[in-house]
């Protein structure tokens, strides 16, 4: 602690984010990035990008890009909002649509982030179980509450609500924001955007970081009824104009382009999944049916936490976490056909 800390930051407990080694070439298969660089069209549009505009700001409304993710759903472009990650996306949702009297509701098995935005923001919030095959029951959900937010698929679970249940939930909770974070909703879920226009408390967050493959361009972006963008709008606007760069824009505009490069990059993620499922089953894993980019895999002999480390040792990363109810599992970013072989390898060896 310091004497120079605001009281707030003295309460602070950062979320910690997947180990990014500097020392040692890894198979990296603990951040959930994807295997395959961004689209030849988005390479293009950085080679040809005119240097000459970086000594301007960037329009402040990212018009282009966000009129690009409006085409796509078929949205109207005051439905969009566009910010530097869904992770900014989501800490101004907070800011706009949970800071209020009551708490808000989130799984207790989720993405670590939503307890630390609570407490950067003094919001208090609750948790509900998830079932003990790791699914959401939404009947479950009764707290008195001004907010919902859950991911789907859920990290690091990989569990994932149908439209119909996120319709019920959103009907049962009609008089607050509920906010669906799809950051992985391309390998294999549906949408809740379909929702959109028929909810008028639906926000839906998604990346550009996972099925796009823009990690390192840091781009996210929010769909919803236009009071909901407009509340968004009003708390970037009193945070950072320009959130979006110039190379960002004209870069995640491509990547919204070319969609047939999108689709087969997630068609070959998923088949890679399903490959490595069946391969971890057959050393000894119990996996849980995924709809993203990842497994959570629980190794049914062994130590979860010595597999991991043994992993490490012999430079395979995974992602371990110590939360009771996922203590014995492991989640596994999946990576080229070729990296995951290298996995499966590496555990026939130390197992």
């Amino acid at each position: 602690m310091s004497q120079f800390w605001s009281d707030i930051v003295n309460t602070l407990t950062p979320y910690v984010p997947g180990e990014q080694p500097q020392n040692r070439d890894y198979v990296k298969l603990n951040t959930n990035e994807n295997p395959f660089g961004p689209s030849p069209k988005v390479i293009d549009a950085i080679d040809n990008f005119d240097r000459n505009l970086l000594k301007r700001y960037p329009d402040p409304q990212a018009t282009l890009l966000r009129q690009s993710i409006a085409d796509y759903y078929q949205m109207d472009l005051n439905q969009i909002f566009v910010g530097n990650g869904s992770d900014e996306v989501l800490a101004h949702s907070f800011f706009a649509f949970f800071k209020k009297a009551k708490p808000i509701v989130f799984p207790d098995i989720t993405y670590s982030f939503y307890p630390v935005y609570a407490n950067l923001y003094n919001i208090e919030a609750q948790e509900f179980s998830v079932e003990k095959d790791f699914s959401i029951d939404i009947k479950s959900i009764t707290q008195d509450c001004d907010g919902i937010i859950l991911p789907n698929p859920n990290a690091p679970t990989s569990k994932y609500l149908e439209p119909d249940q996120i319709r019920e939930l959103l009907t049962l909770h009609a008089n607050k924001v509920v906010i669906v974070d799809e950051a992985y909703i391309d390998f294999g879920g549906e949408s809740a955007v379909s929702l959109v226009n028929e909810f008028d408390n639906l926000l839906v967050i998604q990346t550009f970081s996972k099925s796009r493959s823009l990690a390192g361009l840091r781009i996210g972006f929010a769909i919803g009824q236009a009071h909901l963008i407009e509340g968004l709008q009003r708390v970037k606007n009193s945070f950072n104009s320009y959130p979006i760069d110039q190379l960002a824009i004209v870069a995640g505009q491509a990547a919204m382009q070319d969609v047939t490069y999108f689709k087969s990059c997630c068609e070959h993620v998923i088949k890679t999944r399903d490959w490595t499922h069946k391969e971890l089953e057959a050393l000894g894993f119990e996996c849980i049916k995924s709809k993203a980019n990842f497994i959570l895999a629980k190794p049914l002999k062994h130590d979860a936490e010595k597999v991991y480390l043994d992993l490490r040792e012999n430079g395979v990363l995974v992602r371990y976490f110590k939360n009771s109810k996922i203590s014995e599992f492991l989640r596994i970013s999946i990576d080229t056909q070729e990296n995951m072989q290298t996995l499966i390898d590496t555990l026939k060896r130390i197992l």
